[in-house]
C-alpha cells in the first residue's frame, strides 16, 4: 500500500505532466509525448486508483499513437511538428508498459475491455517483437531497424521485468519467461569498461558476444539506470549483475553523476536527477525518501514515483 503522501505526489505529477486530454508531456524533451510516457502515466494512475485519468491517457494513446496494422503504438508524438506523428515505428517498452497498465486496470476496475485490449497488445509483442538470436530470446526494440548483418541492437531497460512476469503468469506462455531469462543472461554479459557497467544500448553479435552499440553514446546513462528499477521491482534486486551499478552510485558522497562513459571512464559534469537517487535508494533496501520537487522533469519524476510504487508492491 502506498503511503498517504502518495496522493499529493500524484496530484502534483498530474498537474505538471499530464494535459487535460490525457497526453503525458516529456517536459525535459520539448514537451513531446511517447508510448513510454503514456505507459508510465497509465501505470501510476492504476496504482493511485485514478480511473478517470487512466481512461483519458488510454484514449489519447489509442487515438494519437495507435497503429492501424497492429495493436502497437507509434513511439513519438511531437506537438510542434506536422504531422505530429512522423514515424510510426513502435518502441517495444512503450507497448509493454501500456499492455501491463491495461492488464492491471482491467483487474482493478473489473473492465473486460481493458483486459481484452491488453491481451491483443501482448500477443502482438510476442508474435512480432520476440526473436531468437545468438542463443537468446530477445526483445527487438522496434518493428523496423535495430538489426543488420550479424547483429541486433538491444536496450536492456526495455525488459520491464515485473510486467513480463505478470504476462508469463497470465498467459501461461513460455516466451515471456524465456525473455526474462535471456535478459538476465545478457545483463551478466554486459559489463563494459573499468566500471563493468551495462551500456544504454548494447549490440548482440551473431557469435553471442556483446559490446556497447556503436550508434549510441557508449554510456551507462539515462536508459540503463532503469535496469535496477525493473530488476528490484521483479524481485532481482540482489542479482550479482547489479553490484557494479550499486558500487558506482554509492561511490559518490552525495548524488552520483548522471552518466559514465564506459570506454574513457569520464563522468558527467552534472549530477544525476532525483529519479536515479530514488532507484539507488530502492536498490539499497532503504526507504525511497526522495521527494518530487520543481526541478524534476517528467522522466525524473516518473522514476521517483515508480520507485515508490515498486517498493510498496
Amino acid at each position: 500500500m502506498l503511503p498517504a503522501s502518495a496522493n499529493e505526489d500524484w496530484a502534483d505529477y498530474k498537474q505538471r505532466f499530464i494535459a487535460p486530454d490525457g497526453r503525458v508531456m516529456d517536459t525535459g524533451n520539448n514537451n513531446i509525448s511517447h508510448s513510454e510516457g503514456q505507459g508510465y502515466g497509465m501505470l501510476l494512475a492504476v496504482f493511485h486508483d485514478d480511473e478517470l485519468c487512466f481512461s483519458r491517457m488510454w484514449e489519447w494513446a489509442r487515438k494519437k499513437l495507435g497503429r492501424y496494422d497492429l495493436p502497437l503504438f507509434a513511439w513519438k508524438y511531437d506537438p510542434a511538428s506536422t504531422p505530429h506523428v512522423k514515424d510510426d515505428n513502435n518502441a517495444t517498452d512503450g507497448d509493454i508498459l501500456i499492455a501491463w497498465a491495461l492488464l492491471q486496470a482491467g483487474r482493478k476496475w473489473q473492465n473486460t475491455n481493458y483486459l481484452n485490449i491488453s491481451r491483443r497488445i501482448r500477443h502482438a509483442v510476442s508474435d512480432n517483437l520476440i526473436k531468437y538470436y545468438a542463443d537468446h530470446w530477445v526483445l527487438v526494440p522496434g518493428l523496423k531497424g535495430f538489426s543488420g548483418e550479424g547483429y541486433v541492437d538491444l536496450n536492456l531497460s526495455y525488459w520491464v521485468i515485473p510486467a513480463l512476469q505478470d504476462f508469463a503468469a497470465t498467459d501461461n506462455h513460455a516466451a515471456w519467461s524465456r525473455v526474462i531469462d535471456s535478459g538476465l543472461a545478457l545483463l551478466s554479459l554486459s559489463k563494459f569498461g573499468d566500471a563493468q557497467l551495462p551500456a544504454d544500448w548494447i549490440r548482440l553479435q551473431a557469435d553471442g558476444s556483446v559490446k556497447p552499440a556503436p550508434d549510441w553514446p557508449g554510456r551507462f546513462g539515462p536508459d540503463a539506470v532503469r535496469i535496477g528499477l525493473y530488476l528490484a521491482w521483479g524481485g532481482y534486486g540482489n542479482n550479482k549483475s547489479l553490484e557494479p551499478v550499486k558500487l558506482f552510485w554509492n561511490a559518490a558522497r552525495d548524488v552520483p553523476p548522471a552518466w559514465i562513459d564506459l570506454e574513457s571512464s569520464q563522468v558527467a559534469p552534472y549530477q544525476a536527477p532525483g529519479g536515479v537517487v530514488a532507484i539507488r535508494e530502492l536498490l539499497s533496501s532503504r526507504r525511497v525518501a526522495t521527494e518530487l520537487n520543481s526541478n524534476d522533469d517528467y522522466y525524473s519524476a516518473s522514476l521517483i514515483m515508480l520507485s515508490k510504487v515498486a517498493q510498496n508492491n
